[in-house]
């Protein structure tokens, strides 16, 4: 993060030195706290001057209003107060911090006129406060503040009239905001830097959390019969590892929900070798192992009362003489032989042996996996929304409406028996390319194989989880998508 927000709720803050910040809804004459912010009525005729109408995240900006305690005011505009949603605060939150980078301590008024704002509203506004702010300057040797001053820490007090509430909501929107922050920190990271075991490592430090981490080396998982998550590896120095996380928040008798992620930290395609325009993405590969690690830690820190199981698949699919070939089958821990049509169809092969692992060994009431899997799904969706692919309606429908709550959209993609046809094999039990067609459902269709008859969705988020399009709270190539997604399933529909 290029700026430390240190953020407080309170009834009252003073404004000596302060740039602060009010909220303004379409429609209304003034923001609430102009009394005090602007005693000389500057913003009115400022709001003439330039038109300013108080469109959703339009800003209005004065520097050394006449009259005021406070060095510069912002007013954020908020639109149609009917019509405000819970992401709308966080865009808000968003927008605001764009505004004052180069500033030390910042008042933000959110009571804004004739609506009436929660403690979650305020919370959700500090969320996007905090997922504005982040940006991964870690390799830079000049970072931009050397450049512009921008403060290591600003100070910023939310002047609310339910700044106790917001107080204690904010507890749970903090621990969301550190898992995607974790989430985003792991995409972002260079894959010479975070390999399988660095990966691994870090899922280990969830253990200050109170979250339950066991790894699997490469001789656990032989012995378990992973051949076709380690036929993946096989190609790299680099050792593969398997991650299993538990957070156990609920009842004993409860069934476990578990969350799969693919975590394949570069995949240059193997033999089938991809092109070398853009092959540095691809360090971004383990998108859905960042999202998983991150939802056990937004799960563990705001301690969900829920049994939630993660598990992430950790290889690197490298080209050398000890990669595996097309034409090679391998054997899967299901027992179900897999013919090798394309290695760079490798992060279905790894999940196929997680998958089947979670489902054998926890028996947990729906497993949801997420993957960066194929290039198909963004020439479907592009980078707006990620593919859902489900065996179960209400799970279906339960992701999506979760999706549109936090404005990680999922769009759902058919399964059928007849594309089972299209990944059969004349040599092993299946095939795991199909070419062309209906690449990202043959792919999902395939997964399908090792879930068995356990409630199951699939999230290919290839176009959502790197290289997204930034908006008012992301501003990194690596998005963080589906924590937030996830943790408003839980939240929603699992928890005690």
């Amino acid at each position: 993060m290029s700026a430390k927000f240190d953020i407080s709720f309170a009834n009252s803050a003073s404004l000596e030195n302060a740039s602060a910040v009010l909220l303004q809804v379409s429609g209304e004459n003034a923001p609430a706290g102009q009394a005090q912010v602007d005693p000389a009525g500057v913003l009115v005729k400022a709001a003439k001057v330039s038109g300013f109408a108080a469109k959703a995240m339009s800003v209005l900006d004065v520097l050394a209003p006449q009259g005021s305690e406070a060095d510069r005011i912002v007013v954020i505009g908020l639109g149609k107060p009917a019509k405000l949603t819970a992401h709308d605060w966080l865009r808000a939150g968003g927008t605001a911090a764009a505004q004052f980078k180069k500033a030390e301590k910042v008042v933000i008024h959110l009571d804004a006129m004739g609506i009436e704002v929660d403690g979650k509203a305020a919370a959700d506004f500090a969320l996007g406060l905090l997922l504005r702010a982040y940006s991964f300057d870690t390799y830079k040797t000049k970072k931009k503040s050397d450049d512009d001053k921008t403060p290591k820490s600003v100070d910023v007090t939310i002047v609310t009239a339910v700044h106790d509430d917001a107080k204690k909501a904010f507890e749970t929107a903090e621990a969301e905001a550190q898992g995607v922050i974790l989430a985003r920190d792991l995409v972002n990271l260079p894959p010479n830097v975070l390999g399988p075991v660095e990966f691994a490592e870090k899922a280990e430090e969830l253990k200050k959390l109170g979250v339950e981490v066991e790894i699997l080396g490469e001789k656990e998982m032989k012995k378990l019969g992973m051949g076709a998550l380690l036929g993946v590896a096989q190609g790299s120095v680099r050792p593969p590892r398997l991650a299993i996380m538990q957070w156990k928040g609920g009842a004993k008798k409860d069934e476990p929900i578990a969350f799969v992620g693919k975590g394949v930290v570069f995949d240059t395609g193997g033999i089938s070798l991809k092109p070398g325009a853009g092959m540095e993405d691809m360090k971004g590969d383990m998108g859905g192992a960042a999202a998983v690690t991150g939802l056990m830690h937004t799960l563990a820190a705001r301690k969900a009362k829920a049994n939630v199981i993660g598990v992430i698949g950790l290889v690197e699919n490298m080209p050398d003489g000890n990669a595996q070939r097309p034409g090679d089958i391998v054997t899967s821990m299901s027992g179900q032989t897999i013919e090798i049509i394309n290695t760079d169809a490798e992060g279905r092969l790894v999940l196929a042996d997680a998958l089947w692992y979670t489902n054998d060994r926890f028996k947990p009431k729906f497993m949801i996996n997420l993957a960066t899997l194929t290039g198909a799904i963004t020439v479907a969706l592009g980078n707006l929304q990620a593919g859902l692919f489900c065996n179960d309606d209400e799970l279906a429908d339960r992701l999506t409406r979760a999706g549109n709550t936090t404005q990680e959209k999922l769009w759902r993609m058919p399964l059928g028996k007849e594309y089972d046809k299209i990944i059969d094999s004349k040599f092993a039990d299946m095939k795991n390319s199909s070419g062309r067609l209906a690449g990202s459902v043959t792919a999902a269709q395939f997964l399908k194989r090792f879930v068995g008859d356990t409630p199951w969705a699939h999230l290919d988020i290839a176009g959502t989880a790197m290289g997204s399009p930034l908006n008012e709270i992301n501003q990194s190539w690596g998005s963080g998508y589906g924590v937030r997604l996830l943790n408003e399933l839980v939240r929603a529909h699992y928890e005690d």
